[in-house]
């Protein structure tokens, strides 16, 4: 088949993030041609017979094939997972130079190929790993994206959910800024089948704002949780990541909460952070930018200049020595 015919994704990095990004993607046939590159080719050839073994199970047909930066050429989407883990009791932050000497060396070889489709990195510090991944490339803005905060408005959505007795699905409520400590909720947008929260806090008997709040820090702090249980987190981002891939490859204009850069928007330039964005063929074609509380506002300016003044020395000393 040629290009035009199927939509081909390529994943570096078949960690727990990779792997499961690519049996969701199995279970959801979101793309017809899958192709797993990882420095460990034989775990990348295990995942990819594993996967491939699956086939007959899914709902559509999606081909899983070993390759190498090369296969990146007529790519549509490449997703980087690749990179070092969180460990227990390190930050998002504290990965930031040694990841981004990893992606310096992953990006320059994909690039070599002719790659021209859509970044999507999913490594952490998500936010920042996205600003170098479009400095990398030279790719346009709006076709770099970072999985940003899709995981934390997931958690939150589930833990409102789960408080207010009703379906996930008919939650809306974001979480903005870094993908990290500095992220917030934005309680003033946030709704529940169209009702705002504050007004079914102040009409639902044992509710309070004490609990939203018991509720965000639970959210900010899942990773550490998490990792600190079972050594990583990878199955929520993992669907989050399927759900950007399939905004993308269906061209569905859908408003998901990625890293997009921001030139102007919410009072903020030369960023990559996790705002509403509009997701499609063409990446992120716009940013909804949501009426902030003053709170609001000057905690995404702090969530902001928390990872500029974290990367600027970083990324500087990274291109220095190119």
């Amino acid at each position: 088949m040629s290009k035009k015919d199927v939509n081909r994704v390529v994943l570096v990095g078949t960690g727990f993030v990779g792997s499961s990004y690519a049996f969701a993607m199995l279970n959801q046939g979101v793309a017809e041609e899958f192709i797993m590159i990882d420095l460990n080719r034989d775990k990348a050839e295990g995942d990819v017979m594993d996967l491939n073994h699956g086939t007959p199970f899914a709902p559509h047909r999606t081909k899983f094939r070993l390759g190498d930066y090369s296969d990146c050429k007529d790519a549509d989407l490449v997703v980087l997972t690749a990179g070092a883990n969180q460990k227990p009791g390190e930050t998002r932050l504290d990965l930031v130079e040694k990841n981004m000497k990893i992606f310096h060396g992953i990006v320059k070889e994909i690039m070599a190929s002719g790659f021209d489709g859509i970044f999507l990195v999913a490594a952490n510090p998500v936010d920042i790993l996205t600003y170098a991944t479009w400095k990398f490339s030279g790719l346009p803005k709006h076709r770099v994206i970072g999985s940003g905060t899709i995981l934390d408005t997931g958690r939150v959505r589930f833990m409102l959910s789960d408080y207010f007795e009703v379906d996930p699905r008919n939650v809306h409520s974001y979480i903005i800024g870094e993908h990290g400590d500095t992220e917030l909720p934005v309680w003033s947008h946030a709704n529940v089948g169209g009702k705002n929260i504050m007004e079914l806090i102040e009409n639902s008997p044992g509710k309070s704002m004490e609990d939203l709040d018991e509720i965000f820090t639970n959210v900010r702090d899942a990773a550490y949780e998490i990792i600190n249980r079972k050594g990583a987190t990878f199955y929520g981002i993992a669907m989050g990541l399927v759900r950007i891939t399939k905004a993308i490859l269906e061209d569905e204009n859908s408003i998901l909460t990625v890293s997009a850069y921001l030139d102007g928007e919410y009072n903020e330039k030369d960023v990559y952070v996790g705002v509403p964005s509009v997701v499609n063929r063409k990446g992120v074609s716009d940013i909804l930018e949501l009426k902030l509380s003053d709170d609001e506002q000057a905690k995404f300016s702090h969530s902001v200049k928390v990872l500029k003044e974290t990367m600027d020395p970083v990324l500087t000393k990274i291109l220095a020595e190119k």
